[in-house]
This record gives C-alpha cells, sequence and structure tokens, in this order.
C-alpha cells in the first residue's frame, strides 16, 4: 500500500451539508412528513452533501436520505455514512434504550473489523436504495462513547488492523473515494494519523464558537501538515446554541458546565450588539473553517481569539 499524497487525498467538492441526527429521531419524533420537508427545502436551499450513519435512529435516518436522494441524479451531490455498527432486525430488540424514539427493529453490534466494514457498508447501501458512498466515516471510536464492549484503545487497535486496512483498499479500488473518522473526542484522530492512510476525519463537537481552542492548536495543525481535510460537524453544538439546555449531545441536561453557559451568553450579547442572530454568527464561524486545511488556519485562529 502506497501512502497518498495530499493531492490524491479526497477532498469533499462542497462547503456546507446537512447532517441526518436529528432525521432519526434522536431528539424528538420528526414525522415523515417533515423529514422530508426538510430535505426537499435543504435540497431547494443547494444543498449538497448529505452525512448520516446506520446509528441515526438505527437505521430509520438511512432510510429517510435514501428515499428522498435515490430520485436525484447520484452525481448531482455527495454523501457520506458510517461503519464500526452493524444492524440485526429482531422482535426482542433493545432499539429504544438507544434513541427512546425511533421505531427500528434492530439492535446494535459494534464491529471494526475488516469483514464488518464490508457488511456496513452493504447494509447501509441497500438501505439507503444506492449504489455507491462516497466518504466513510469509522464511527464513535472514541474515549465518550459509553456502549462500546471494551476500551476503546482495544477497539481501535480491532479498527487498526481491520476496519483502516479494508477501508484504504476500497479507496484505491474505487468503491470509496475517501475514508476517515467520526468521532467527538480529538484523541483518537490524533492516534490515526499516527497509524493509518485517510482522506477526511468528520470532526464534531470540537470546533465551533463555544469550543475550539484544541481543534486550531492541536488537530488542524498536525492534520494539516499530512493533508488531511475536515469535514467539521455540530456546529451549534447540538442545539446549546439555539438555545437548547442540550450540549453536544449530552443525555443529561443538568450538567453542562457553568462556564459553558456563561460563554454562550456572552457570545449572545456580542452576537446582539451588531444585530446578528447568534445561530447565523456560529454557522459563518462553523463554514469558514471550510473542508480544507491551508492558509485560513491562521485567519481562523484571528477570528478565534475574539470569542
Amino acid at each position: 500500500m502506497q501512502t497518498a499524497t495530499s493531492e490524491q487525498r479526497y477532498k469533499p467538492p462542497v462547503h456546507f451539508g446537512l447532517g441526518g441526527v436529528p432525521l432519526g429521531n434522536e431528539f424528538a419524533v420528526i414525522t415523515e412528513k417533515d423529514a422530508y420537508a426538510t430535505l426537499e427545502a435543504a435540497w431547494s436551499a443547494g444543498v449538497r452533501y448529505y452525512d448520516t450513519s446506520p446509528w441515526y435512529g438505527l437505521g430509520l435516518c438511512e432510510r429517510r436520505f435514501g428515499n428522498f436522494l435515490h430520485s436525484k441524479n447520484r452525481s448531482d451531490y455527495v454523501l457520506s455514512s458510517k461503519v464500526g455498527k452493524l444492524l440485526r432486525a429482531s422482535r426482542q430488540n433493545n432499539a429504544k434504550e438507544y434513541f427512546p424514539f425511533t421505531p427500528s427493529p434492530n439492535n446494535l453490534i459494534f464491529d471494526y473489523t475488516a469483514d464488518g466494514v464490508k457488511r456496513s457498508i452493504e447494509d447501509s447501501l441497500q438501505r439507503l436504495g444506492l449504489d455507491a458512498l462516497d466518504m466513510v466515516f469509522v464511527h464513535d471510536l472514541s474515549p465518550d462513547n459509553p456502549y462500546l464492549t471494551s476500551p476503546w484503545e482495544e477497539q481501535f487497535e480491532i479498527a487498526r488492523k481491520g476496519a483502516f486496512p479494508a477501508l484504504t483498499r476500497m479507496r484505491e479500488e474505487g468503491t470509496i473515494k475517501g475514508w476517515g473518522l467520526g468521532v467527538n473526542r480529538p484523541e483518537p484522530i490524533m492516534k490515526l494519523l499516527d497509524v493509518a492512510d485517510p482522506d477526511v476525519c468528520l470532526l464534531a463537537s470540537q470546533y465551533s464558537l463555544i469550543d475550539h481552542k484544541n481543534a486550531l492548536d492541536h488537530v488542524f495543525p498536525a492534520a494539516r501538515a499530512k493533508g488531511i481535510s475536515f469535514v467539521v460537524g455540530s456546529s451549534l453544538n447540538a442545539g446549546f446554541i439555539s438555545g437548547s439546555q442540550r450540549y453536544n449531545y449530552g443525555k443529561d441536561n443538568y450538567k453542562i458546565p457553568q462556564p459553558i453557559i456563561k460563554k454562550r451568553e456572552q457570545l449572545r450579547e456580542v452576537a446582539e450588539r451588531h444585530g446578528v442572530d447568534l445561530r447565523t454568527a456560529a454557522l459563518q464561524f462553523f463554514r469558514n473553517a471550510g473542508y480544507r486545511l491551508g492558509r485560513g488556519c491562521r485567519r481562523q485562529q484571528r477570528a478565534a481569539d475574539c470569542c
């Protein structure tokens, strides 16, 4: 296997996308009518990147995305999904232990092996009703995942021997265009850069108006040195910047750190002084990060220092 150069690595040709967590009914019941109205509105607004996962509603989001996108020209949009979690239908399933609002009939099985990756992609394509994914992210292989069956370092080692080389081969064969990790913490990404040859990682809950210092100081420079791109997710910290009492997908609304709440209020005051909605400011800050790491790192550092 030859290591890809910066010029050879896949870089998403888009600037903004739609994530699928809410359409998997993670936070509340989203009706079919509202789900498809959301997708139609996004498409009409020019959104051409869609990110989903078997995890989002244990299959629900993929089915909804696929049902909408299958009528579109496949070359007109970019699509990513995740691997590492297989779904098995069962009458005695425990889906509601993970997602109380999902109608999914599935049990969840963690599998970061090569065979597990191949099976996961095949299953996702069947649920989506599509023939190809552009990007694949190894999902939630991270110290903040409470559902892993063993310490994340042990699961990472399984992926290092199984998922990572399998995805690299699939990229070289043209089955996918790029791959990386999709995680909420920086440690796995830093570790990945030392042991594998990814193209693009999903950096969730790590770069926003609320929290960006570690990404700017450590993760971005390390990835930039190897030509790795990022999809930056959760720009509103899972709704927190919008006013939600949920922070970064946390399940306990009463444990949001007070300094974080205070910072949100300070940011809101600054935005209001300039006649800007805080959500708009947060999305613009997020969008300016782009999907590529270049000269913008220093520019973003100055912007972040003001916050």
